[in-house]
């Protein structure tokens, strides 16, 4: 994998969006999230706020991410 394979957007508030990507680190293949912000220059740009890791990881991420799903709409959290 020599780019980056846009997954989703989605948008965080009015300047800002996280990019969900399967990218490369390294020579190795990662899962990213990252917050993008607009810029002065109405740009969108790469903020410092996010998260990446080997897509190894990814089957416990998602699992994780199913139960915070779970979870929250039991407790009416989210709809």
């Amino acid at each position: 994998m020599t780019t980056a394979i846009p997954i989703a957007s989605i948008r965080k508030n009015a300047r800002e969006e996280i990019r969900v990507v399967l990218d490369e680190f390294n020579g190795r293949p990662i899962f990213s999230a990252r917050v993008w912000f607009e810029a002065d220059d109405g740009l969108m740009r790469p903020g410092k706020s996010g998260i990446g890791f080997a897509v190894d990881k990814l089957p416990d991420f998602a699992d994780a991410v199913s139960l915070a799903l779970e979870k929250g709409r039991a407790r009416g959290l989210v709809k």
